[in-house]
Order: C-alpha cells, then structure tokens, then sequence
C-alpha cells in the first residue's frame, strides 16, 4: 500500500524549479493564477493542508488560524519576514513556523545602495527626461545630484542586510555609522569601519542618508516616527527596503513635500500595495514594486529553503529555519 504524500498548499506562483521539485515531493496544490489568496480561501487551504507555504501577501493572524485542519502542523513561509503570521498564535496550535532567512541578503543589499544612488544621483528623473524629450544637451547646472564619496550613512539595523550594505557603502566613500539593539562585535564594526549609535535620535539628526534595514515587530512600528523624522537634517535622503510600517509613512511624505527631506527611496510601504498620493507626486523619491529581494537565484534559493525546512520537518527533526517567538 502506496504512503500518502504530505499534502503541501502554496498560496502564490513560485518558480518553476521549485514548483517541479515541491511536486515531486509532496501532494502539492499550486496556485497556478498567482493572484493573493482572500480570507476563504487561505481557510480553505489552512483546513486541508499538512503544510502550508504563505508568502508576505497572506496575513495568517489568530482569527485565520482558527480554521487549521487537525493535520496542518507546519507553516513554511516563502520569505524571510514573518510579520505576516501570528508566530506565538500558530505554535499555540501546534503549528510550527519556519523562514528563508540568509539567502536574501546579498540581493536586498544590492538594491539599497542602488537606491542611495538613484536618489543621491537623480537617476529616475535623468530618465524620465530623456524620455519625454527634454534632454536639450549637456549644461553645468542641470540635474545636479549628491556626491556619496564623505556622506554619512545611518543605518537602522545592522543585521545581515545592513552588514552587507554596509560592505557596498563603504566601498563607495561613505562613512558607516549604525544603530541596533546591541553593538555588533568588534571585529565586524573594524571590518566596517562603523561607528554604534546607542541613541537613534542623535545619529539621525547627524546623517546625510539614513537606511532601514531592521525587521517590523511591535517594537519596530514607526521607529521612524513623526518625532523622530523631523530630527533629521532637511538634505538627508531615506532609504527603505525593510518594511513599510517601520517608517510613519504619512508624516515622511509631508515633510518631502515640504521640502524638508531631500528624498527618499521606498521599495516597502506602509500600507502596501497602496502607496500614500503624496509620494506618487514627488519628484525627490524614486518608488520601486517591493522588488529588493526579485532575483532568480534569491527566489529558487528560497524555495530551496522552504523544502529542506519541510522535508526535515517530516523526517522528524527540528527544521533549520523555525521561527521562535522570543527571537521576533
């Protein structure tokens, strides 16, 4: 008599990769039309799957998971953040809960200092000049940007990301400065050539650009609060590919409409999809699809993660990837 296979639900389109191999697998249910799944239909998946594979589109809170089926024991998240899923909710259940974490750093690094450049250099801007016909030729004064060479950078957050960005910026001339729960160690902070804040308020006020890279948990909502944005320095840049809720989106995009920010680059929004009207407006932003992390590699090594966390999970062991609440 045949074993049954795991039933695995995915909630989104994954590459196709990592779709075949699930397949192989497991009993996988695909969502073959990539659109986000609405509370029916996450409970329908919650109720008849082993395993669940969200993304940061399914919000899996306490309510949701009041219609897990007696099998669902594992959700296996595709993506690093977990802000998505009520962790301790979950474990409450039985449910144990595992990420992709590490295999996004290089990538989402990347497009920060992309961003630090495309604002600092008006890069969005030159083009969309070009374009619409508006390049008369070379003059000194036009579309004069920030040299990054001797320019500050804040960031919040010096995890692995901010560690990478750190690595780029430091490349570029930039002194490294940071703010984090704890110092990293000494050696790293050498490496660097970083200077710890303990105090956030004091380096804010003293960066020329300041880049979010720190998870959003209760203790991060609106760390960049209304208070805490009006310390900065009016020529200062702000940088975003954590997570939206960590800025207070409404206050930053007054203060860049007033002109008391020099800019921004936001590839994460509070309220996302939906982007504040102000910000679509400006001309000081540049506002890219939640696509720091959209690399090929980065999503076939995600879903690589998702199905070593499954398979050791099935196997019995403890999988490498599990989420534990008192780390959130």
């Amino acid at each position: 008599m045949a074993v049954r296979k795991p039933k695995v639900v995915v909630t989104r389109k994954l590459p196709e990769p990592v779709e075949a191999r699930m397949s192989e697998l497991f009993d996988t249910v695909l969502n073959l039309e990539d659109r986000p799944m609405g509370r029916e239909a996450l409970a329908a998946a919650l109720a008849e799957a082993d395993v669940l594979v969200p993304t940061i589109t399914d919000r899996i809170d306490a309510r949701a998971l009041e219609a897990a089926g007696p099998n669902l024991r594992l959700i296996a998240n595709f993506g690093a953040g977990v802000d998505n899923i009520d962790v301790p909710a979950a474990n409450a259940r039985g449910i144990t809960v595992t990420n992709t974490p590490g295999v996004l750093t290089e990538d989402t690094a990347d497009m920060t200092m992309a961003l630090i450049m495309a604002v600092a250099r008006r890069l969005v801007e030159g083009a969309n000049a070009v374009q619409a016909g508006h390049f008369a030729g070379w003059t000194p004064t036009w579309m004069l940007g920030r040299r990054l060479r001797g320019a500050k950078l804040g960031i919040v957050g010096m995890g692995r990301i901010g560690q990478a960005l750190a690595r780029r910026a430091k490349a570029f001339g930039l002194e490294i400065h940071y703010h984090n729960r704890k110092p990293v160690g000494p050696r790293i902070e050498d490496e660097l050539g970083a200077t710890y804040w303990e105090s956030l308020d004091q380096m804010l006020a003293r960066m020329d650009f300041i880049s979010v890279n720190c998870p959003h948990t209760p203790a991060t909502y609106h760390l960049l609060s209304a208070r805490r944005l009006k310390l900065i320095q009016p020529h200062a840049v702000i940088v975003n590919t954590a997570r939206g809720e960590v800025i207070d989106e409404t206050s930053m995009a007054n203060l860049l409409a007033n002109g008391e920010l020099g800019g921004a680059g936001l590839d994460v929004y509070e309220h996302e999809p939906a982007i504040n009207p102000k910000l679509l407006k400006l001309t000081n932003v540049v506002l890219l699809p939640h696509m720091g992390s959209a690399t090929i590699e980065g999503r076939i090594d995600m879903g690589e993660k998702v199905i070593i966390n499954i398979k050791t999970f099935l196997d019995g062991h403890r999988p490498p990837d599990r989420v534990i609440p008192s780390m959130l």
